[in-house]
């Protein structure tokens, strides 16, 4: 079953159940992913899909943040609770330890060795974990061994 149509069944079976706060948030990812489509004029292909769901993912993280910091504690717990559901949607996330390894490969791969070569591999490291890792969490690991 791909994810558009795990999405609709989840989305069935939430209504059923009444749950209408996991409802309301696979509405608004699934809003998001029927928004790409109609920009793009074309259904959506599964890497596509994982693609808009990890954008809406991302979004979440980045209002979490923002609402922790203002302390904003009600909607620290929705978002947290949003969080929790689309992450059901996105391929297992990598630990911090395999994405170490395979940014490491990859320097190796392309011979990267300064803060110059950081685009040749970037360019070749995100397909490889590409919906799997946090970017952020990426580019700081590049960074890093790359200083």
């Amino acid at each position: 079953m791909n994810l558009a149509d795990r999405l609709n069944e989840d989305m069935k079976q939430a209504m059923k159940t009444g749950d209408k706060f996991r409802l309301s948030t696979i509405r608004l990812v699934r809003a998001s992913i029927k928004n790409q489509e109609i920009e793009l004029r074309r259904p959506l292909q599964d890497d596509e899909l994982v693609q808009v769901v990890s954008r809406e993912l991302k979004q979440r993280r980045d209002s979490l943040q923002d609402f922790q910091q203002a302390g904003r504690d009600d909607l620290v717990a929705q978002v947290s609770a949003e969080i929790e559901i689309i992450s059901q949607y996105l391929p297992k996330q990598l630990t911090e330890e395999e994405i170490k390894e395979i940014v490491l490969q990859t320097i190796q791969e392309t011979g990267a060795s300064s803060k110059a070569d950081m685009g040749k591999l970037m360019g070749a490291l995100m397909p490889k974990v590409k919906g799997r890792a946090d970017g952020k969490l990426v580019n700081q690991l590049v960074q890093q061994y790359l200083s």
